[in-house]
């Protein structure tokens, strides 16, 4: 007897249009081409999605982060995953490199929402059963869903690159904020370098006024780490006051680089030495030819997480 249906391969991967390179890369790295689907605007605006293939019975992983334009990005993998679910999917998992909204995650004064968990209700709503994405902006989003969440790190990645491109005994990692002490103290044990914090406040949304430097920088190569970088603001603040401080060069590293508003100008006038960032958001060339910004792939990574979770193997011993 031969090999039946149920005994072949059930991988399925899929991609939106928020960033085709990116899923491509990763269906590279896995060796499994991409899926047919079939996406179109209406001409106001609605979306209207098929798959050109026959998915049921099948383990289908939709790669779409909700970058700008986030709320288009949003319902588009909405859709998808309705149609999945619809074609009779076995499992749908919604791969978000970068998960929108996520800096929503709590009310921070009265009568305000808490979108990421609306965004959460949505995915389950819509059909989704797992939950793939890289660095957070807010842990905790992960108790908004009632299905698994794998939140995966890019760590690694710049672990790597920090050991292969620097003297560490010149580098100093540096927190641009108190809120991102935990994950600067966790690279700077890896690489067995000190810490240091940038204090601020914020007086406005996408404002800050950096106050003062907890830590010794003088001399020291600054590497400033943190999980997304928006108008730049924050990061062109804290590198001023680190090499007004004594620090010889700054070098900044990002998860996601969604780069909205005055960033592209402030990082062309900045006078930062260079801004690490995944390939998470897909770039547009003005901010690419800057000079300022470097990508790298966290393809092999995602893909290395979408293969675990299709074996049913360890997601945490990437990181062990």
């Amino acid at each position: 007897m031969g090999n039946t249906p149920m005994m072949e391969k059930r991988l399925r991967l899929f991609s939106g249009t928020a960033n085709p390179p990116l899923a491509e890369a990763i269906s590279s790295q896995i060796n499994l081409p991409l899926g047919d689907v079939h996406i179109q605007r209406f001409s106001d605006g609605e979306i209207y999605l098929q798959y050109g293939e026959t998915i049921r019975g099948q383990d289908v992983f939709f790669i779409q982060p909700t970058s700008a334009l986030a709320n288009t990005n949003l319902m588009e993998l909405l859709i998808a995953i309705d149609a999945a679910k619809r074609a009779s999917a076995k499992h749908i998992c919604a791969v978000m490199p970068y998960f929108g909204y996520a800096r929503q995650d709590r009310k921070s004064t009265g009568r305000t929402p808490i979108t990421a968990k609306l965004v959460a209700d949505m995915l389950t709503t819509a059909g989704a059963e797992r939950v793939l994405t890289l660095d957070l902006h807010a842990g905790q989003i992960q108790g908004f869903f009632n299905i698994p969440v794998d939140n995966i790190f890019a760590a690694p990645l710049f672990i790597n690159d920090i050991r292969e491109r620097n003297h560490l005994d010149q580098v100093v990692i540096v927190s641009p904020d108190v809120g991102g002490v935990v994950r600067a103290r966790g690279l700077a044990k890896r690489l067995h370098v000190d810490m240091a914090i940038v204090d601020k406040r914020r007086p406005a949304p996408n404002e800050a006024e950096v106050m003062n430097i907890i830590g010794e920088i003088e001399g020291k190569h600054c590497i400033l780490i943190d999980d997304m970088v928006d108008t730049a603001g924050t990061l062109c603040g804290a590198v001023d006051a680190l090499l007004d401080s004594g620090a010889t060069q700054v070098t900044a590293y990002a998860t996601h680089g969604v780069l909205s508003g005055a960033a592209l100008q402030r990082l062309q006038s900045s006078r930062l030495d260079e801004l690490v960032i995944t390939d998470s958001i897909l770039q547009p060339r003005t901010i690419l030819d800057t000079g300022k910004v470097r990508v790298i792939s966290a393809a092999p990574l995602l893909a290395e997480a979408i293969s675990r979770i299709y074996d049913a193997r360890s997601i945490s011993s990437l990181y062990t």
